[in-house]
Formats: structure tokens, C-alpha cells, sequence
């Protein structure tokens, strides 16, 4: 299926939405087995991912940056996973914004329509009161209408499933370094001369839906 992976790289679907497997199958003369075969090597890639009743859809991470990784599990919160090492994990809410208009590069990363909404969050993370991450997150308001800011002060995840029984199981992220901001210093208490580890990507539902872009910038 290389040819594939060529037109996705080539941008052919603009929609982001791949044909069926009815449709691929037929346009390349394989069964639909194979097809099934090669979507799934394509998905371990991080390179297309399936909505549970709307299809198999292109990662948009991917189309701005090859190379990505990618989690599955059901502990992928930074605040469960701070607990299950025995650390202390603390949040301050930096600022909150309700209703804010979804960007045409969120709209994409999203899967949303123009002139839809999102939640713009920006936290502070520590543990054992030591400040570690500053993160921002946007978060569709469709997906979560009910969330506030006494809501985002602790686990948006564990909140998010308790209340709607779905859970995040995925996400997919590029990692680079950049040189710290004075905010970046400021925060996290580093040196002008320190750089900040940048954590970029997308939080899947269960289900397929794209729940949170977020940004984390973090001291090495």
C-alpha cells in the first residue's frame, strides 16, 4: 500500500476521509482482507485512525510532521500517571477561556466544522510542588459542553469519563526542543540559556473522536 501512503503524503484526500474498504479494494484490484491488512499497518503507523460509524480517517499530526508517536492505554492523563509513581501531583489553572472560536488549523486537527467552538486551557503542572509542564490544551465544546474551570483543575480525563462512561485510550505527538521563553523561565524556574521539551499532539476517545490538541512544554 505504499502507493497509498504516497497519496496521503501528496495531500489527494482533502476531506481527510479515506475511501472504504469496498471502494479501496476495488480501485486497487486486492481483496478486501488485504485492505483491511494494510489500514491496520497504516493505523500502527499513526498515520490514518478509524471513527467507530464514520470511517478511517488521515492524521493530520502526520501531514504536519512524519515523524510521531503514538500511545494506547487506558492511563495516558499526566495526573494518574504521576499517582501511579508515587509523586504528588498538583495543577494550577493559568487561564480558561470558554467559546473560543476553532482556528482552520484546529478545525482540521479536530474534525470540526467552521464556526464551531472550543475550550482553551492553559495549566501549569507539579509534582510534589515542584512546577514541571506548562500545558495548553483546546477541547471541543461539543465533545464536552458541561466543563468548567473547577472541572479543569483536576483531571480532565478521569472527569471526562466518569461522566460520559468514555474514556481517552490514544494519542499521537511529536517531540522536539525549543528554546525556553521567558514565561518558560518564569514558570518553571529555569536559566535563559535552557531549552524546554515540546510535547505536541492529538488525545483520541475511544471511540475514535479526536478529544484535545495540546501542547506541553516541559524542562529536560
Amino acid at each position: 500500500m505504499k502507493d497509498l501512503k504516497d497519496r496521503i503524503q501528496a495531500n489527494e484526500f482533502e476531506s481527510k476521509r479515506l475511501p472504504d474498504e469496498r471502494s479501496l479494494s476495488e480501485s486497487y484490484g486486492v481483496s478486501r482482507s488485504s485492505i483491511k491488512r494494510a489500514l491496520n499497518v497504516l493505523a500502527n503507523q499513526g498515520i490514518i485512525f478509524k471513527k467507530r460509524g464514520s470511517g478511517t480517517f488521515i492524521n493530520p499530526l502526520y501531514q504536519k510532521n512524519q515523524t510521531i508517536f503514538q500511545y494506547e492505554g487506558s492511563n495516558l492523563g499526566v495526573t494518574d500517571s504521576f499517582k501511579s509513581d508515587g509523586q504528588v501531583p498538583q495543577i494550577k489553572l493559568l487561564e480558561t477561556s470558554n467559546g473560543v472560536p476553532a482556528s482552520e488549523e484546529l478545525q482540521t486537527e479536530l474534525f470540526l466544522d467552521p464556526g464551531e467552538f472550543v475550550y482553551q486551557i492553559k495549566r501549569l503542572r507539579s509534582f510534589d510542588d515542584n512546577p514541571f509542564m506548562i500545558e495548553m490544551g483546546y477541547i471541543p465544546i461539543r465533545v464536552a459542553p458541561e466543563l468548567n474551570s473547577e472541572r479543569v483543575e483536576g483531571s480532565i480525563f478521569n472527569y471526562f469519563e466518569d461522566a460520559t462512561g468514555k474514556s481517552v485510550t490514544k494519542s499521537f505527538m511529536t517531540i522536539t526542543a525549543d528554546p525556553s521563553s521567558k514565561e518558560d523561565q518564569e514558570l518553571l524556574g529555569l536559566k535563559p540559556v535552557e531549552p524546554v521539551g515540546v510535547m505536541e499532539g492529538i488525545f483520541f476517545l475511544d471511540d475514535g473522536t479526536p478529544f484535545e490538541v495540546y501542547q506541553y512544554e516541559d524542562s529536560l
